[in-house]
C-alpha cells in the first residue's frame, strides 16, 4: 500500500511543479506541435494542431468519394437493436499508431511524422500522447490501447521506469480529464470507499481533483479512456527467455513487477480490460526446455495477476492474446482452444477470457471466424485485435482489414456473442511501409472502422433474410426428434443407438448444401 501511495504523491507533485510553473511565468512558453527545435523539445506545452488541415472524421454515407468521412459507419445508427459504436466499441493502438516507423528486418525507418524529434526522451512521449488524443478525437473514438514502455522511456532501473511512467500517465488524466464529454462524477471521499486501493495514507495528495473523481461507470462511452493496457515483456533483452516462463528467477520477479505497475496505471485511466500477450513465453527447442515446469511458472503468474486484480479493486477483464509462434518457435497459448485448454488444467476459466487477433489466427492454421467461434463457444471472446494477414506471407504482416467478406463472418460472431462489451475492437494494424503521409493515419483507421460496418450491415440482412440460418437449422433437423433430444442430453447409451441403427437400416444421408450456403452468403455482401 506504501508503493501505491508513493506512486500517487508522486503523480500529485507532477501536477503541483507544472501548476507552479504557470503562476510564475506571466506569459508561459508554448511550441508548436511541429516545432522539434532544441527549444522546444523538452517542453510538453503546445499550441496549434498535430493534424492541421484534417477535420473531426464524419459520416457522409456510400456515394461519398471524400476519402477523410465514414462511408459505412454511421455511429449512432441503431442496426440490431444497438447503435453502431455500441456494437464495434473502436479502439486506436497507441504502439501502430504513434510508435510505428516503418522500419523492418530488411530497412531503415520510413515514417518521420512531424512532431517526432528523433528521442525516447520523456518530452517527446508526451507529445505523442498529446497527438494521441487529438488523433481520437478527430476520428471520433473514445478508446486506445497501450504497452507502458511504448507511452513511456523504459530506464535504467525499475523504480526509473515506474517513475516515466508516473509522468505520462500524469498527462493522459489530465487529458482525459479535459477530454471529458458527457461523464457524471461522484465525490471523491465516495470513490475511495468503493476503492480501499486508492484510500491514501495520511497527508499523502492525490492528482485528482480535489472535489470530484469520474467512476469508471461514467467513463464507459463517455469519455477518452483505454480498452486495455498491457506490459511489454518481449521488447527488452532481459525477456529473451520469456518472462512469466523465463528460466531465470529474478527476470520472473521483473516481470511481475511490471505487469503490477502496468495494471494499476490501466484502472488509474479507468481501462476496461487488461491484455497478456506472451511473445516469448514459448520455446525455440525442446532439447534445452522444461516444458511442464515453465506452464506450471505461467499459470502461478496469472493466478497472481488475478489475485492482484481483485486487492486493488479493479473491475476489467484479464484478456489473454493467442499468437502460435513469432517471435518464439512455439508459443505456448497457441490458439483459442490451446489455451482455453490451459485455463481449465490451472483452474483460471473464470478469471480470463480471450483477445482473438485475426492474423494470429491465420498463423495457427485457422481463418478468424474459426477462432472467435472456438473463443465464443467456450464463453471466452473478449475482445478482437481487428486486422489482417497477407495470405502469400508467412508472419504477422498486421494490415487493417478490408476484405468485407471476412469482415462479415467476423461480425457473425460478434452478433451471436451478443457484442464484445466491455471489450472491443481494437485496431491492432499499422501502416504499410510505404505509406508515410500523415493522412494515411487516418485513412486507415477510417477504412478499417468502414470495413467491420459494412460487415455488420451484411449481418442484418442475413439475418433479416433467414435462409442461411433455415439451412443450418434444416441440416440437423433430425435430432429434433426423441432420439436426437436424448442423444443430447445425454441420455441415449450405445445399446439403445444399436438398437435404434438395426431398427432404422443404412441411413439415407442428405446433402450438406454447401454451395447454396456460400451463394446465400455472398449475396448480402
Amino acid at each position: 500500500m506504501t508503493r501505491v501511495n508513493d506512486v500517487r504523491s508522486r503523480l500529485d507533485e507532477i501536477k503541483e511543479r507544472k501548476m507552479m510553473a504557470g503562476k510564475i511565468a506571466s506569459s508561459p512558453q508554448t511550441c508548436p506541435a511541429d516545432d522539434v527545435s532544441s527549444k522546444c523539445g523538452a517542453s510538453d506545452e503546445w499550441e496549434g494542431e498535430f493534424f492541421p488541415g484534417i477535420p473531426k472524421i464524419k459520416y457522409e454515407g456510400p456515394s461519398s468519394k471524400n476519402p477523410l468521412s465514414y462511408k459505412w459507419y454511421n455511429a449512432d445508427e441503431e442496426i440490431l437493436g444497438k447503435k453502431m459504436k455500441d456494437w464495434m466499441r473502436f479502439s486506436v493502438a497507441f504502439w501502430h499508431t504513434f510508435r510505428g516507423t516503418g522500419g523492418d528486418p530488411f530497412g531503415a525507418p520510413t515514417k518521420f511524422w512531424p512532431w517526432e524529434d528523433g528521442t525516447d526522451s520523456l518530452a517527446m512521449a508526451k507529445r505523442r500522447m498529446r497527438a494521441n488524443f487529438e488523433f481520437i478525437e478527430k476520428l471520433g473514438v473514445d478508446l486506445w490501447c497501450f504497452h507502458d514502455r511504448d507511452i513511456a522511456p523504459d530506464g535504467k532501473t525499475l523504480e526509473e521506469a515506474n517513475a516515466n511512467l508516473d509522468e505520462v500517465v500524469a498527462l493522459a488524466k489530465e487529458l482525459q480529464e479535459r477530454d471529458l464529454r458527457v461523464g457524471s462524477v461522484i465525490p471523491l471521499a465516495a470513490f475511495l470507499k468503493k476503492s480501499p486501493f486508492l484510500m491514501p495514507e495520511k497527508g499523502t495528495k492525490f492528482n485528482l481533483r480535489p472535489d470530484t473523481y469520474t467512476s469508471l461507470a461514467s467513463l464507459q462511452g463517455k469519455k477518452i479512456h483505454p480498452l486495455w493496457g498491457t506490459a511489454q515483456l518481449f521488447h527488452h533483452p532481459r525477456y529473451m527467455h520469456g518472462g512469466a516462463t523465463s528460466s531465470e528467477v529474478a527476470v520472473y520477479a521483473y516481470a511481475a513487477a511490471q505487469v503490477k505497475k502496468a495494471m494499476e496505471v490501466t484502472h488509474y485511466l479507468g481501462g476496461e480490460n487488461y491484455v497478456f500477450w506472451g511473445g516469448r513465453e514459448g520455446y525455440q527447442t525442446l532439447l534445452n526446455t522444461d516444458m511442464g515446469r515453465e506452464l506450471d511458472h505461467l499459470a502461478r503468474f496469472l493466478e497472481a495477476a488475478a489475485a492482484y486484480k481483485k486487492k486493488i479493486g479493479f473491475n476489467g477483464t484479464l484478456l489473454i492474446e493467442p499468437k502460435p509462434q513469432e517471435p518464439t518457435k512455439h508459443q505456448y497459448d497457441w490458439d483459442a482452444a490451446t489455451t482455453a485448454n490451459f485455463l481449465r488444467k490451472y483452474g483460471l476459466i473464470g478469471e480470463f477470457k480471450l483477445n482473438i487477433e485475426c492474423n494470429h489466427a491465420t498463423l495457427s492454421g485457422h481463418s478468424c471466424h474459426h477462432e472467435l467461434e472456438t473463443a465464443r463457444l467456450n464463453g471466452l471472446l473478449g475482445n478482437i485485435d481487428a486486422n489482417t494477414g497477407d495470405p502469400q506471407i508467412g508472419w504477422d504482416t498486421d494490415q487493417f482489414l478490408t476484405d468485407i467478406a471476412e469482415a462479415t463472418m467476423v461480425m457473425l460472431s460478434v452478433v451471436r456473442n451478443g457484442g464484445l462489451a466491455p471489450g472491443g475492437f481494437n485496431f491492432d494494424a499499422k501502416l504499410r511501409r510505404e505509406s508515410t503521409d500523415v493522412e494515411d493515419l487516418f485513412i486507415s483507421h477510417i477504412s478499417g472502422m468502414d470495413t467491420l460496418a459494412r460487415g455488420l450491415r451484411n449481418v442484418a440482412k442475413l439475418i433479416e433474410d433467414g435462409s442461411l440460418e433455415n439451412l443450418v437449422r434444416k441440416r440437423y433437423q433430425s435430432f429434433d426428434t426423441e432420439i436426437g433430444a436424448q442423444i443430447e442430453a445425454g441420455k441415449a447409451d450405445f445399446e439403445m443407438l444399436e438398437k435404434k441403427a438395426m431398427e432404422w437400416g443404412e441411413p439415407k444421408v442428405p446433402s450438406a448444401k454447401q454451395e447454396l450456403a456460400e451463394m446465400i452468403f455472398q449475396s448480402a455482401l
